[in-house]
């Protein structure tokens, strides 16, 4: 049963974008929660929901290429 180590590669930097973006996501929601005062407080939330999709969008990507390269069917 061969990898393909493009499809590898692929799913392996996917997950390594996802990284940071779990921990800056979260971060910076806690942050808006912290400053409802400021006049920022909405535009640094939605920042915040964003990177906190964007990470779940980016594992299940990488999740997707690491499955694919390795229970590829020969065809």
């Amino acid at each position: 049963m061969p990898i393909n180590k493009e499809l590898l590669d692929k799913g392996i930097k996917y997950l390594l974008y996802a990284l940071p973006l779990m921990f800056i996501g979260p971060s910076v929601i806690y942050n808006a929660f912290i400053n409802k005062e400021n006049v920022w407080h909405y535009l640094v939330l939605a920042f915040g929901i964003v990177f906190c999709f964007l990470a779940v969008y980016f594992m299940f990507k990488g999740i997707k290429y690491l499955t694919d390269a390795l229970f590829e069917n020969d065809k």
